[in-house]
């Protein structure tokens, strides 16, 4: 069963990147990892590090705290 958190971390993380209009490939690109990270990332699949959500919001251009607001 996926962690709710996870879900809602994920959707965050697609809404911003849709906002700035990036792909899946773009974003890949920008923070050093590949699509299908991104992708799982974004469906709540993989519990992201730290690490790697600092290189998501700087490749956003947003603060990390962004990321875990809960309302979109």
């Amino acid at each position: 069963m996926k962690d709710e958190r996870l879900l809602i971390l994920g959707q965050r993380i697609r809404f911003e990147r849709l906002k700035k209009g990036l792909s899946q490939e773009e974003l890949a690109e920008k923070t050093e990892l590949s699509r299908r990270a991104i992708s799982c990332i974004e469906c709540g699949v993989n519990d992201a590090k730290y690490t790697t959500l600092l290189k998501i919001a700087d490749a956003l251009d947003i603060d990390i705290s962004v990321l875990f607001l809960k309302s979109l």
